[in-house]
């Protein structure tokens, strides 16, 4: 593909349409390769389809359409950067177009039904997983359960007469008998409020988290101190005051000197100093000025190496026993290859009749499980109802604050080739659910959140407001956008000026 395309070529229709015919077919004979390739793992014959476009997707954005994109503005027809659910009827119908303009007018139109038919197939494949869509608005809302829920009825009816569609509880908190109670709880607002909700239950997975620390009186951790990783429970020693023990002790001898090591989502930053037989040296290299308090049940990541981690535990086992029965949704955290998608594939097949009588969710946080994306799509796709999670807290301590935005744009352009629906999570208007007031920032957030299909709010004490606040921000863009695609409402807010 051409860095550049001369004035020439600019301005005559006929040499850009050549450049056109050539990307397609390149684009086709390189799909189609991939295709085959991931055929034999495809049982759901409707994914096919989309598999399909995915393949086509990842062809063509290889290449850098830049200059074909500036090349087709002055004739009308730049409609590349859109072309997400329907790679070859987009590419068709714009050389159709400039087959016309060029005098030739020998390509055909695609038909109507096959230019839309992504968009089609992404709205079966969300309804789905979230179930039908409600009658306000498009997206989806998915609300993290606290521990009251299960004794506190009035809270769950408040949430789903609110808004919630999809009820989400996390395997990592409570236990069975709380999660039933939960779900008899929806049950009874269900018949209550003459909604529905689907139930989506997390599994743990391999969360590395500090466990026992020892740490002097009041003081905190600063750039440049010293701490202690250790394999089992920490020993006093005056060299290291501070020192934690984590519940998965064997990432010891998976680090490697240099590597950085972050605590509490990124608020503490460490790297590996040293690597000694009782644990690991670290060296503090961010936290704020005043320092970083070092303390149980904080979230290890250690995003420069690649662990070598099962992504279903034992508890997870334990817990899909549960989840086989009473969800509608698996949430699979530290996902990172196929084959722990097989995994917890085969495991629910031995727990349920038919596989696609459950939805699985992959949860993306890490930088494997973003390289793996496509081929973590076509597994779990290709034998039953799945959708993608954008975990942004752990994804951003792996790949960097700076990388978040981006990447999250480049899941949700890869989704919709797929037509995967997409879960956008993580802090989505916290401060409104933790202190009752959202900041500007989180507003425009939430805005632009409308663009995947499902939106979840973690649990806090304002968590009924923050329900009602969102279903009124979805509702409102949804005029406005429509994934990448700006609605062009009328706009009425200058009529009175």
């Amino acid at each position: 593909m051409p860095t550049h395309l001369s004035d020439t070529e600019l301005s005559d229709p006929r040499l850009l349409l050549n450049t056109l015919h050539r990307l397609r077919q390149a684009i086709l004979d390189e799909g189609m390769a991939t295709y085959a390739r991931w055929r034999p793992t495809i049982d759901r014959p409707p994914f096919r389809i989309s598999a399909l476009n995915l393949a086509y997707y990842l062809a063509l954005r290889g290449r850098d359409l830049r200059p074909i994109q500036t090349a087709l503005m002055p004739w009308g027809l730049s409609s590349l950067g859109r072309i997400e659910s329907r790679v070859m009827p987009n590419l068709d119908a714009v050389i159709a177009t400039l087959s016309d303009i060029a005098g030739d007018g020998s390509a055909a139109h695609p038909r109507l039904s096959l230019f839309f038919r992504g968009e089609r197939l992404l709205r079966r494949q969300t309804e789905e997983v979230f179930g039908p869509p409600p009658p306000n608005r498009r997206g989806h809302i998915m609300v993290t359960m606290p521990s009251e829920a299960a004794a506190d009825y009035s809270l769950v009816r408040d949430l789903l007469a609110r808004g919630m569609n999809v009820m989400r509880i996390n395997c990592a908190h409570d236990g069975p008998d709380a999660w039933a109670a939960m779900i008899e709880n929806l049950r009874r607002a269900e018949a209550e409020t003459r909604r529905r909700a689907r139930v989506a239950m997390d599994l743990g997975g391999p969360k590395i988290r500090t466990t026992q620390v020892l740490a002097p009186d009041g003081e905190r951790l600063k750039v440049g101190d010293r701490f202690r990783l250790t394999c089992d429970k920490p020993q006093a020693d005056k060299h290291f005051p501070f020192q934690t023990s984590c519940t998965l002790p064997e990432i010891c001898r998976q680090v490697k000197v240099g590597a950085a090591v972050w605590v509490d989502d990124g608020k503490l930053g460490a790297q590996v100093e040293a690597i000694h037989p009782e644990g690991l040296t670290l060296r503090v290299t961010h936290a704020r000025l005043k320092g970083e308090w070092l303390r149980p049940e904080k979230g290890l990541n250690f995003p420069d190496t690649d662990l070598s981690l099962p992504a279903l535990t034992d508890k997870d086992l334990q817990d899909l026993d549960f989840v086989a029965k009473h969800a509608n949704i698996v949430h699979y955290s530290f996902v990172q290859e196929v084959e722990d998608i097989v995994m917890l594939q085969r495991a629910l097949a031995e727990r349920m009749t038919r596989l696609d009588r459950i939805a699985l969710v992959a949860k993306i946080e890490t930088q494997r499980a973003v390289r793996n994306l496509p081929e973590l799509i076509v597994q779990a796709a290709g034998k039953q109802p799945f959708g993608v999670m954008i975990a942004r807290g752990d994804l951003a301590v792996e790949i960097g604050y700076q990388r978040l935005a981006e990447m999250q744009e480049q899941i949700l352009w890869l989704c919709e080739a797929a037509h995967v629906p997409v879960i956008w999570a993580t802090q989505v208007l916290e401060q409104l659910v933790k202190k009752g007031r959202p900041s500007r920032a989180e507003m425009t957030d939430a805005a632009m959140a409308e663009r995947a299909e499902c939106v979840m709010l973690n649990k806090g004490p304002y968590i009924r407001e923050a329900v009602t606040i969102l279903d009124d921000v979805l509702q409102r863009m949804q005029a406005h956008q429509s994934k990448k695609t700006a609605q062009l409402r009328a706009l009425r807010s200058w009529q009175s000026m």
